[in-house]
């Protein structure tokens, strides 16, 4: 779910993200508490909360990967955009499910990482949405190693530079983002299965999920190194978002959910199964609506 030192919240941070997904899950949650941001202007009002168009940016988890059957795509029932009635994505909530599939467009890519979210931003700009949900950052954690994660400022850097493109080209488009899944608690909830151990050795995110086994200090460190990277993504979302006044995040939410194995694809303990993929669609609607 950091090669140089700075001060962070630490476990604050993550009991702040606990506290916010509490308070969005009870209805209560959205911006509130946020950092200030500019007046909104009378022709831009500060948030739509029943935007009539969504489009989806991001990677495997929205494009339904392995949600469906082994090692496929399964769009349908992305948390965002898909039509399965078993999932309510946002996008049916907002629109109804007979406007989702004429006003709703799937523009994540299984693999994609933070440097290809300014090229989709450029390809959803071009349907004008009223609403663009992102939700990506895994796989710059999940890597082969440590030392090859995407390093922080990157990170941010290249988020900023995807909303920069979104607001040149649609500036009127709302943004959802949602934040990274800890990685660390599928770890948890699939290392205690044979098939979670079994899989995972075909190379599913082995910054975390390599040597499953492993519990000598080497493994412990790794897998921290690996979460405590992917609060700082959060971090850097949330900051980046939090200059746009187009633009909310779930406060953690995502972060703070705790994943069981029915919410974890069958094929590899990783990917949302479609009843995780619900999940998803509940937290962001909650934030969408707030």
């Amino acid at each position: 779910m950091p090669t140089s030192r700075r001060v962070r919240p630490g476990r604050s941070a993550v009991a702040a993200a606990v506290s916010a997904a509490l308070l969005a899950l009870s209805g209560c949650g959205g911006q509130d508490g946020a950092a200030p941001r500019p007046a909104a202007s009378p022709s831009l009002p500060s948030w739509d909360r029943s935007p009539d168009s969504v489009a989806a940016v991001g990677d495997s988890i929205t494009t339904g990967f392995d949600s469906c059957q082994v090692l496929s795509d399964c769009p349908g029932v992305s948390w965002s955009t898909g039509d399965s009635p078993e999932v309510d994505s946002l996008a049916s909530r907002l629109l109804g499910r007979s406007q989702a599939a004429s006003r709703s467009w799937n523009l994540a890519e299984t693999g994609a990482r933070m440097s290809d979210l300014e090229g989709q931003m450029r390809r959803a700009a071009a349907h004008r949405p009223e609403l663009v949900t992102v939700l990506v950052g895994a796989n710059d954690a999940c890597r082969g190693s440590v030392r090859s994660m995407t390093p922080v400022d990157t990170f941010r850097e290249e988020f900023r530079a995807a909303l920069r493109t979104l607001r040149q080209e649609s500036p009127a488009s709302q943004v959802y983002v949602a934040s990274v899944p800890d990685l660390k608690r599928l770890w948890e909830v699939g290392q205690e299965t044979p098939m979670g151990r079994e899989i995972w050795k075909l190379g599913i995110c082995p910054t975390m999920l390599g040597e499953a086994e492993a519990v000598d200090r080497e493994a412990v460190e790794r897998r921290k190194r690996v979460r405590d990277r992917v609060e700082e993504y959060n971090e850097a979302l949330a900051e980046v978002c939090a200059a746009d006044r187009r633009c909310r995040t779930d406060g953690g939410a995502v972060y703070a959910y705790r994943f069981g194995a029915r919410q974890l694809s069958r094929w590899d303990l990783f990917h949302p199964s479609v009843d995780g993929q619900a999940k998803l669609a509940d937290i962001a609607y909650r934030a969408v609506t707030a």
